[in-house]
């Protein structure tokens, strides 16, 4: 029951300062931002909003100076439109998802190439030993009649 509304006012919380944002603030160093995740404790007092930003890393920190400023107006504005009656303190906090994706991304791309180089070697490659190692019936005879 907890775990519900906890997700239910992270989302709420989410969308009040995505609109919030879209509507824009009246600071020059807010780049573009997007909130991509809202996690409230389960005390529901404190809610750490994830965002990232689209841009090179000095908007990325400016933005995040921005939002850091800001953090009691857009509490206000929680407020406003939530209906509880503690308003939990907002924490933004820069999101590694982009970072991350990159990382996983390359990575796939070295496994990929050295996917290739193996079977380029594999392509050229011969047994060790014989081509069939098993044994069949036919060789059991063979045995057998040669003792």
């Amino acid at each position: 029951m907890a775990g519900e509304r906890q997700a239910r006012l992270a989302d709420r919380i989410r969308v009040i300062l995505a609109e919030r944002l879209e509507k824009g603030l009246r600071d020059p160093r807010l780049g573009f931002v997007t909130i991509t995740d809202v996690r409230v404790s389960g005390d529901l007092q404190h809610a750490s909003v994830f965002y990232t930003v689209l841009g090179t890393d000095e908007e990325r920190v400016a933005s995040g100076a921005a939002l850091a400023s800001a953090t009691g107006l857009l509490r206000k504005e929680v407020g406003r439109q939530l209906n509880v009656r503690l308003v939990p303190t907002l924490e933004f906090i820069p999101d590694a998802l982009p970072e991350s994706a990159g990382h996983i991304a390359d990575l796939l791309r070295q496994a990929r190439e050295r996917d290739e180089e193996v079977a380029r070697l594999a392509a050229g490659a011969s047994h060790a030993g014989e081509a069939d190692p098993y044994r069949r019936d036919e060789d059991e005879d063979e045995d057998a009649d040669a003792s």
